[in-house]
């Protein structure tokens, strides 16, 4: 395993357990409302603050990009991107779908990838070049050929509402032209199981850099496309992303671009 990789899998797991931990006393939680349908609690803080007491004592002179905290040296020449608890609100029900997300960006292309679900004990890692894991076995997207086959993964615009009208319009599109649609809750997760297979597409907008850096490296390390939903390689600018096997992304490009 690379020496970052490992890092970064060291401070996943010790926020992961913290997670956990925290999970049995949801009580007790104090938890604050950032904006519309946006939460965040003491966990939160809690599991962002040892990610980086182990990535900064690793590497000082690193950048940090981390939902809570925001960017600390955001133009150095590695950059730790970070959301320490991708599914705060399903955290908060007691829904077990939420993760740790960490991505490592040298100048600006990401290298390494960690995201970790502490309910499963499930930990993807990838190296850029090297391939994708879950719990050290090698994994691949799905090999399905035809969108009207595919199980799709997806987010609704639950904080900024003026994307409601665009996201209804390609929600019916997709829905008209797959076997299922799934919105589990953590896109860090769905990206995840995009590269396990799990899904074979999945599509979002509005996210942060910290919902994606990590899963879209899963993804082409395991075989697949991401871009935006030009099908470019902006998607950590513009917060829209796609991601699927080789097989069906332009025809989802098609989908969420179609008019009517």
């Amino acid at each position: 395993m690379h020496p970052m990789l490992n890092t970064a899998v060291k401070a996943a797991r010790k926020a992961g357990a913290l997670i956990h931990r925290a999970s049995f006393d949801l009580d007790k939680l104090t938890v604050r409302r950032k904006r519309h349908n946006d939460f965040v609690s003491e966990v939160d803080h809690a599991a962002e603050e040892a990610i980086l007491a182990v990535l900064r004592e690793a590497y000082p002179d690193h950048g940090v990009l981390a939902e809570e905290s925001g960017a600390h040296d955001a133009k150095a020449e590695y950059l730790w991107v970070v959301d320490p608890l991708d599914g705060t609100t399903n955290f908060l029900h007691g829904f077990p779908q939420y993760c740790v997300s960490i991505g490592l960006l040298h100048k600006g292309v990401a290298q390494q990838a960690v995201v970790f679900d502490p309910t499963k004990n499930e930990l993807f890692t990838a190296t850029r070049g090297a391939g994708a894991f879950l719990n050290d076995r090698r994994i691949r997207v799905s090999r399905t050929d035809k969108l009207d086959d595919a199980l799709i993964g997806t987010g609704f615009p639950s904080r900024e509402m003026g994307h409601v009208d665009e996201y209804l319009r390609m929600f019916r599109a997709v829905t008209h032209g797959c076997a299922g649609i799934r919105r589990p809750g953590a896109a860090a997760l769905d990206l995840a199981w995009v590269a396990a297979g799990r899904l074979d597409a999945f599509w979002e907008m509005g996210l942060s850099p910290w919902d994606m850096a990590a899963g879209a490296l899963l993804v082409r390390e395991a075989g697949g496309l991401v871009g935006d939903f030009a099908g470019e390689d902006k998607y950590l600018e513009t917060g829209r992303i796609v991601a699927s096997n080789s097989k069906v992304f332009a025809a989802m490009l098609n989908l969420l671009n179609a008019k009517g």
